[in-house]
């Protein structure tokens, strides 16, 4: 499975991408998050949330959509 993954915010930042696409058979989002750490280990000292398919997520879960977004802090207001 093609699983499209969008960054936002100072998460682009590191990153230098606005998405990019990563391959998954059935993967869990934990095990996801992981590899984004190995291959951006600025994100760990980072504080985001996940959603899969536009919906929050926790990252017990697995993935199941065709995207996922990783979301800074945001600021109320």
């Amino acid at each position: 499975m093609e699983v499209t993954v969008k960054y936002f915010g100072q998460i682009a930042e590191i990153t230098q991408k606005k998405e990019e696409t990563f391959s998954y058979s059935d993967g869990l989002i934990s095990e996801f998050i992981e590899e984004v750490y190995e291959k951006y280990p600025g994100l760990r000292s980072v504080n985001f949330k996940i959603a899969q398919s536009q919906q929050l997520i926790s990252t017990e879960g697995k993935i199941t959509g065709e995207e996922l977004a990783l979301l800074p802090p945001f600021a109320g207001g």
